[in-house]
């Protein structure tokens, strides 16, 4: 999936702590064959080559795919398609811009916009089937598939015996009981360069879920862009911005920061004030300083010190 995992468990003794370790990298490969769009042989992969050059009739997916597009799809809804897994020809082209640091031509982002649209993917649940209704559409699980990974990866743990564990997909964390004598997992939340106000938030049988631009950027003539790709525009999310999502599953926080990352700060907040359980923290790098915008739940989180 384009990253490193980790894995913090609490175990009775090495042989055990070794073999559910074993497990839960396992289980993370298993889901990366099927979800990754950085190798083409996965099922996500060989799914969207069915529909290259022409339509075709809906293709039948396995149960976890077609559980993660159900999930986007919710998601997308939600959020009014700032987030979109159909984004896939945009995020290629965006890719090779942040290479070369040239933006894409005019008229080929134009042409790859138009084959993005969540309204364009339809999925039957009966037939575990999808349908992509635009030739050359391509799917990206990027921003919802690490922190699944994540939840299957605590899951496999618990099933060993293990209660206090963490696993970890870059800003995507996933943790079950506290490590032992302690309140609960401590995590730091990155804070933008320059930033004197450092967060760290306190979990128990919850996830966590960071996006900014700190480490993958491009400047091109002068203007600096994320990697995380806007999908009405097709270019990378410009200015500075740091969103941390806490929610109860990996799933909803990866796929709720990336919602938070592109909608305007104050309707991404009421977005997230709407849903049971999640919180977010959004901080805008301005020209002096910064605007910090924090959903009400989200200070429940907060380390008391």
């Amino acid at each position: 999936m384009g990253t490193k995992f980790r894995i913090v468990l609490y175990s009775p003794n090495k042989a055990t702590a070794d073999k559910t370790a074993k497990a839960a990298f396992a289980r993370v490969a298993v889901l990366n064959r099927i979800m990754s769009d950085y190798s083409p042989d996965s099922e996500l992969m060989q799914l969207c080559k069915r529909f290259e050059k022409e339509s075709v009739a809906s293709v039948k997916v396995s149960d976890e795919l077609f559980f993660l597009l159900h999930k986007a799809n919710q998601v997308s809804e939600l959020s009014g398609g700032a987030f979109d897994v159909t984004i896939g020809p945009v995020v290629r082209l965006w890719r090779q811009a942040r290479k070369d640091r040239r933006l894409p031509e005019p008229e080929i982002l134009k042409a790859a916009l138009q084959k993005v649209g969540y309204k364009n993917l339809t999925l039957d649940a009966k037939e575990k089937s999808v349908l992509l209704k635009v030739p050359g559409m391509m799917l990206d699980l990027g921003g919802i598939a690490k922190g699944y990974a994540a939840d299957e990866g605590l899951r496999v743990i618990g099933t060993f015996g293990i209660k206090s564990a963490l696993v970890a997909a870059s800003g995507d964390i996933a943790v079950s009981r506290a490590p032992p004598g302690r309140d609960g997992w401590r995590i730091d939340v990155e804070p933008l360069p320059g930033s004197k106000d450092p967060r760290q938030v306190v979990l128990v049988d919850a996830a966590v879920s960071t996006s900014g631009d700190s480490e993958q950027f491009v400047e091109i003539a002068g203007v600096r862009y994320s990697h995380l790709v806007d999908p009405f525009t097709g270019i990378g999310l410009k200015g500075r911005r740091s969103v941390t999502v806490v929610s109860r599953r990996g799933i909803d926080a990866d796929s709720l920061t990336k919602m938070a990352s592109i909608l305007p700060p104050d309707k991404a907040i009421e977005k997230i004030e709407a849903l049971q359980g999640t919180a977010a923290l959004i901080v805008v790098k301005l020209v002096k300083g910064e605007e910090v915008k924090q959903s009400s739940r989200f200070a429940g989180f907060l380390a008391k010190e």
